[in-house]
């Protein structure tokens, strides 16, 4: 059984519902299971309406949405074209790169599609639609992919992707095009702490960001873990989760809880922010302390009620966004986005 969060963090914080009303749709209004989502470079927010199978833009102030990405169609067509005419297939993550070109993991069409900032016009970056394994050293539009789940871009323009299917994290060289693996060996076994990024397993590699300091975060879902990749001694370090699936340690280490299938991750203010999903909560890893608290969510499945967060039921949440003093949730199955102050 979980430990009660933190009365401080419940004593500071809200919940409120920024788009959707409990119920599946597609309007202003509505939302149809929301998973990955981010603010954009225009400030609005952009998220991955699932079960609409597209990228919408809601603009905060005026409180209305766009479509900038899927005509609403399961399938995987519509390169060279606009990217609303284009059929998208579960699209699961997004990012924008630079120069605000965005980019798309679509889990059921193994590819990342992009959409260009000046043209709108959508293309396929990496994967076949065939899923596999094949093509790293090469281009990446021919290489195979398998269920990529989430995408990062790091400083030096590259796009990595959780290729979960295949159980390993490959990268793409924007300027080059060129794909390459990064980390994973594609088999499912344990990741020991502390291991080097090349040679060691992962098993279900599922979400990643990055911290201030340019660290890569990586959740586990089959695993139950977080680990913590250190890019400059290229090595894994464990941070949260036992490896069995539970609800349990708030209040203590981290590397002591248990997690229940983790799919999104965030990092703001010295804390690594969890999407523990199949718990239906969202919690809270200090980074300095290494301790773990839930700061969303009561551990069981619904709908609110809110402005407590801490007594707000979630339905399997997903993506994760922080953004200064506010954290963006993707409540997935209560087709809502929540935003925590």
């Amino acid at each position: 059984m979980a430990m009660a969060p933190s009365p401080l963090m419940a004593a500071k914080s809200s919940v409120s519902t920024l788009l959707g009303d409990g119920q599946p749709g597609y309007s202003d209004q509505h939302v149809d299971n929301p998973y990955g989502l981010l603010i954009g470079p225009d400030r609005a927010l952009y998220f991955c309406d699932l079960d609409n199978q597209r990228i919408r833009r809601f603009d905060v102030k005026t409180r209305t949405t766009r479509t900038i990405a899927g005509n609403g169609e399961k399938a995987y067509a519509g390169d060279g074209g606009p990217a609303t005419a284009g059929s998208l297939n579960m699209p699961h993550e997004i990012q924008f790169d630079a120069r605000g070109n965005l980019y798309i993991a679509e889990r059921d069409n193994h590819v990342i599609r992009e959409v260009d900032a000046k043209t709108g016009v959508i293309s396929t970056l990496a994967g076949t639609g065939v899923a596999g394994f094949s093509g790293d050293g090469g281009p990446a539009s021919r290489a195979q992919l398998r269920q990529p789940h989430s995408i990062a871009i790091d400083s030096r323009g590259r796009l990595l992707i959780c290729d979960i299917g295949n159980h390993r994290i490959r990268q793409v060289d924007l300027a080059t095009g060129t794909i390459d693996a990064f980390a994973g060996t594609g088999e499912r076994h344990a990741t020991p702490d502390g291991a080097p990024l090349k040679g060691t397993p992962l098993n279900g590699p599922r979400t990643i960001t990055f911290d201030g300091d340019g660290n890569l975060y990586l959740a586990l879902r089959e695993g139950n873990a977080i680990y913590r990749i250190d890019r400059k001694a290229a090595t894994l370090h464990h941070v949260a989760g036992t490896g069995e699936q539970g609800y349990s340690g708030d209040g203590g280490p981290a590397k002591r809880a248990t997690l229940g299938g983790p799919k999104g991750l965030a990092f703001a203010r010295g804390r690594l922010f969890v999407a523990d999903t199949e718990n239906h909560v969202v919690r809270a890893i200090d980074a300095k302390s290494g301790v773990i608290t839930t700061v969303l969510g009561t551990g069981q499945r619904g709908d609110g009620p809110e402005p407590d967060p801490l007594r707000c039921r979630l339905s399997r949440p997903h993506g994760l966004f922080a953004d200064g003093n506010i954290l963006y949730v993707g409540d997935s199955e209560a087709h809502r986005i929540r935003v925590l102050r």
